[in-house]
């Protein structure tokens, strides 16, 4: 039935996304989701199985751009800078939201401020690897007696990612400092580790689980406090004796905060029938884990995680290279 109180609420509608009702059904033309890492790393992974679904979602086709620097500010910058129409979606990282405020405090762009939430994607855990070629170590623990013998040399994927706080917090509790080499992605560290230039990598599962499972790594530990399902022969970090290390990696979609209310609505329904069995399916196929935290929960969630990662880059003392 077409009440009073309908008609109030199509009105406010229309008087908050005018733009929607002036240009017709929303999607009209393709959609892009911007991704601050370059190609072949574990967030350009996750954005390319979310995209294809999504799409057909939507009814429009959602194209991936890459627009790596900064740990991501790049990115996001360019994402905010975007006319707030939804037609430009963000692929976001834990380390954008908790540790780029911290190391690049004067960037413009503050994800919480700036961006909506359309939702989780996936949670993963970091691996920490050696080349037993270089660093012929079994354990944890052996790992640690040779970094406190020191001398040791470790990769990340940059600074101040997920890769290089992990590392950071992983010697500061096992009591040890090694030489820290930064890469610009996951494809040039994984690449670097597998030539020996180095002795130990904290990487995502996506990324390093091929070359585990190939003999060319060998996996000491995960970062998360439960095993992580692709590895479910490695220990955690805590269970090999790294007493309070719990360390989750994760993903999420964000839209402009200015994007009318109800392009947003359509893009958050959009999301949600994209993160279907297939994809969940497929994301575990690449070997990281669906997070899909409920929308009332969102918001308790995301402040949690972002105070965990802020917390984490400011005790490990970050500073821009």
């Amino acid at each position: 039935m077409f009440t009073r109180r309908s008609a109030i609420g199509l009105f406010a509608s229309g008087l908050a996304a005018p733009a929607v009702w002036a240009q017709g059904a929303f999607p009209a033309h393709p959609l892009r989701v911007i991704v601050g890492y370059p190609p072949g790393g574990v967030t350009d992974i996750v954005a390319r199985i979310v995209a294809e679904p999504l799409g057909r979602a939507l009814g429009q086709p959602v194209v991936v751009e890459n627009r790596a620097g900064a740990g991501g500010n790049i990115g996001a910058q360019a994402a905010h800078a975007a006319e707030p129409d939804g037609y430009t979606l963000l692929l976001a990282t834990a380390a954008m939201y908790g540790v780029n405020p911290v190391l690049y405090p004067n960037s413009g762009v503050e994800l919480e401020r700036d961006f909506h939430l359309l939702g989780t994607i996936n949670d993963m855990a970091n691996v920490l690897s050696v080349n037993p070629k270089r660093l012929d170590v079994r354990s944890v623990a052996e790992l640690v007696a040779r970094g406190k013998a020191g001398g040791l040399v470790y990769g990340s994927v940059g600074n101040g990612s997920s890769s290089h706080l992990c590392a950071t917090l992983f010697q500061r509790l096992a009591g040890f400092e090694a030489t820290h080499v930064p890469y610009r992605g996951s494809s040039p560290a994984v690449a670097a580790l597998l030539a020996g230039d180095f002795d130990f990598l904290f990487d995502t599962t996506a990324t390093s689980t091929p070359q585990i499972q190939a003999g060319s790594f060998r996996a000491l530990g995960v970062s998360t406090a439960r095993r992580a399902f692709a590895l479910p022969e490695v220990p955690t970090l805590a269970e090999a004796g790294v007493a309070g290390y719990a360390v989750s990696v994760w993903n999420t979609l964000l839209v402009g905060r200015r994007t009318p209310a109800a392009v947003v609505a359509r893009l958050g329904q959009g999301f949600a029938a994209a993160m279907d069995a297939a994809t969940q399916a497929k994301l575990r196929a690449s070997f990281v884990d669906p997070l899909l935290v409920p929308p009332g929960e969102l918001p308790a969630w995301l402040a949690r995680e972002t105070a965990t990662w802020t917390r984490m880059a400011r005790d490990s003392h970050l500073t821009v290279d």
